[in-house]
């Protein structure tokens, strides 16, 4: 995600500066370079030297070391990270200082920033530095967090900084093209369960993974996302709206309830096809033999397509076996404008799995992917819906 890019990344003085050793190597596992600058009082938590080994290169600390490095460092850069920063290093952002290299660095760099503040609650509640973070949000500078948790002096409050997972997703979103910005995006994840009694339900091996990455790629390229989720153990994806649903007729009254603000609708829940007749009050007793009553559920699909005005709408076809017809069939009869066909017996590409291999379809034409992340998957999908909707000048 991140080949090619170069990354500043500043240490500042708090406890959690060790938490950035694994910020670090993650982003250089997304294939970018970095350079670290470290404050003096960053060096009171961590080592030098293991932020150069986590960098794979020298840091920088004083500006004096190397004249002018203080201008040639941001003009190299793509992106800087503060990460922990410190209600000293906010003030002197905000405040435009440039006693220290970080702070000349900020100063004199034309990018992105983003900054991941971590201090006690106390002072991060603090008139003066929520004063100093609105001064910088106004300028353009990005926030990550804090979170609310276990503080360093073992107090509960807002101030610990946010988990490496959401810096480094805002990370690859800032360097990510923005080019679902104003898009309304509707997706639907996860199973759904179809109640016989209080304890015992119908449902389906759909672990929402595909749809959860849908919803974050979506966001990730700049759209805002509301994410319509069955039962699903899954972490909800930073930044999008999360409406939790149960059964076929919860997911298909969330679904028609935001329909009408969508611009585009993603439907890759495994939505019930039947549920039982009647559902008990009281647990069912055993019996030897147990014969259920079933009826159809709504085909949300094709209520959505018999609607007068309706967003860009895609669907998943999930098959045993590689029955592509049935997708081509499910396209044209709920007058869809994408149909995703994917054969789940095929290995790496049934449920539970972070793989997927698919077929995209449309009215045009059809694309066979290989085997890829679910992610790779959510983010190829988008693209062939930015040349469509594009081509239909709604783009």
């Amino acid at each position: 995600m991140l080949k090619g890019k170069s990354i500043l990344v500043g240490l500042t003085g708090s406890v959690a500066a060790y938490k950035s050793i694994d910020l670090i190597k993650r982003v250089r596992q997304e294939g970018a370079s970095v350079t670290v600058i470290m404050t003096e009082a960053s060096k009171r938590f961590i080592t030098p030297l293991s932020v150069e080994l986590a960098a794979g290169g020298p840091l920088y600390d004083d500006m004096f070391a190397a004249p002018l490095s203080h201008i040639s460092l941001p003009a190299e850069a793509d992106l800087l990270v503060v990460a922990p920063a410190t209600a000293n290093s906010i003030a002197k952002f905000a405040a435009g200082s440039a006693g220290d290299m970080l702070s000349a660095v900020f100063l004199a760099f034309r990018g992105r920033t983003i900054i991941a503040p971590a201090m006690n609650w106390r002072m991060y509640e603090n008139r003066i530095v929520q004063r100093n973070l609105s001064h910088l949000l106004a300028a353009g500078v990005k926030t990550v967090g804090p979170e609310r948790g276990t503080l360093a002096c073992g107090e509960e409050g807002m101030g610990r900084m946010s988990d490496i997972e959401k810096i480094v997703e805002e990370i690859v979103s800032s360097l990510t093209r923005q080019d679902f910005a104003g898009e309304q995006v509707l997706v639907t994840a996860g199973p759904t369960r179809e109640y016989l009694d209080p304890i015992r339900y119908l449902s389906n091996r759909s672990s929402g993974k595909m749809g959860y990455a849908v919803a974050k790629m979506a966001k990730r390229r700049g759209a805002e996302v509301t994410l319509i989720s069955g039962p699903a153990f899954l972490p909800p994806p930073d930044g999008v709206e999360v409406i939790r649903v149960e059964t076929s007729e919860d997911m298909y009254n969330a679904v028609m309830d935001s329909i009408p603000m969508a611009s585009l609708f993603i439907m890759t829940a495994a939505v019930a096809d039947f549920r039982p007749a009647e559902t008990k009050d009281a647990k069912i007793d055993k019996k030897d033999r147990f014969s259920l009553d079933l009826v159809k559920t709504t085909d949300i699909l094709a209520e959505v397509g018999r609607l007068k005005s309706k967003p860009f709408t895609v669907g998943f076809s999930a098959e045993t076996g590689h029955r592509i017809e049935r997708a081509r069939k499910k396209l044209l009869g709920k007058d869809m404008d994408m149909i995703v066909f994917n054969d789940v017996t095929m290995k790496g590409a049934g449920f539970d799995v972070d793989t997927n291999a698919v077929i995209i379809i449309d009215r045009e034409s059809e694309r066979k992917l290989p085997l890829m992340s679910k992610e790779e998957v959510a983010m190829a999908l988008l693209d062939r819906i930015r040349e469509i909707k594009g081509g239909m000048g709604t783009f």
